[in-house]
């Protein structure tokens, strides 16, 4: 007997053989880790939001993105010698962009205990603290100089900034709006004495409008939450400690602080109208 395969054998491997290897590289692909990923392809994916700076911001002549995490980002990309490619999402997308491997790191997100069930978190980028955007006229240095019956204070419905104005403003008049832009425009129409924000969210406000007020840091307690770079849960933890010891070595040297500046300065607020006190 000899030992040969018929034509039909010969048709059932060529059919065989392409898809036993096409299945091994998709399973190779799926478990590919992060770091061994922009290793191979040299690529950075980052989840990018339009229209948030400092962060992000747009073109839409050119296409071009800037901003403090751009920056941020083209820094660590370096590191592998790798490229950035941007995937447009949200804050609250960006968490699902990271589960499902859409994206490789999204930048500015805190570290809440319900996110924390999903994705993984590095080091802080920068301790983010809360304070007020104060109408021309009205002053306030502490939580209790706003924490009066006439004061009017305004708040985007379901954020941190209505959770921290009914914890250290209970006495207060608070009214939560749908969106921080229709708090603003409260403010802006004269119906309310204080906007309680996080500091990039007040700065980049006044920027944009410099008729609102002035933005205060709010003392007494100091009220401020980290902001971390978002990444995959995965069991290999590579990319997530090169990023720590890259996040670790630029807040050391400054450097962080001055990418957060420039992304300031973007949104027309000057150096001036940062809070002399405002660390990062």
């Amino acid at each position: 007997m000899t030992n040969r395969l018929s034509r039909r054998g010969i048709a059932g491997l060529a059919a065989i053989v392409p898809a036993f290897f096409i299945g091994q590289a998709t399973a190779q692909t799926a478990t590919e880790s992060t770091f061994e990923r922009v290793n191979r392809t040299k690529v950075l994916r980052i989840a990018a939001l339009g229209g948030e700076l400092p962060y992000f911001s747009k073109d839409i002549a050119s296409g071009e993105w800037s901003g403090a995490a751009v920056d941020m980002a083209k820094d660590i990309a370096k590191i592998w010698g790798a490229s950035l490619e941007y995937v447009e999402s949200t804050y609250g997308n960006s968490v699902l962009d990271l589960q499902t491997n859409k994206v490789d790191i999204a930048f500015a997100l805190n570290p809440t205990p319900a996110r924390a069930l999903s994705i993984g978190f590095t080091n802080a980028m920068i301790i983010h603290p809360f304070g007020a955007l104060l109408r021309k006229g009205f002053e306030a240095k502490t939580w209790a100089d706003i924490n009066k019956p006439d004061v009017r204070i305004v708040v985007d419905l379901g954020s941190l900034h209505e959770v921290i104005a009914k914890r250290f403003t209970p006495k207060a008049q608070v009214t939560a709006f749908k969106t921080r832009d229709e708090a603003i425009l409260a403010m802006q129409a004269g119906r309310a004495d204080v906007d309680i924000l996080a500091t990039m969210l007040g700065l980049t406000a006044l920027g944009k409008n410099p008729s609102l007020g002035h933005f205060e840091l709010l003392g007494n307690p100091t009220v401020a939450l980290p902001s971390c770079i978002g990444v995959r849960r995965e069991p290999d933890t590579r990319f997530k400690e090169v990023v720590n010891a890259w996040l670790d070595m630029n807040r050391g040297t400054g450097q962080i602080r001055e990418w957060m500046i420039a992304g300031i300065e973007r949104t027309g607020a000057k150096r001036e109208d940062i809070p002399a006190d405002l660390s990062f």
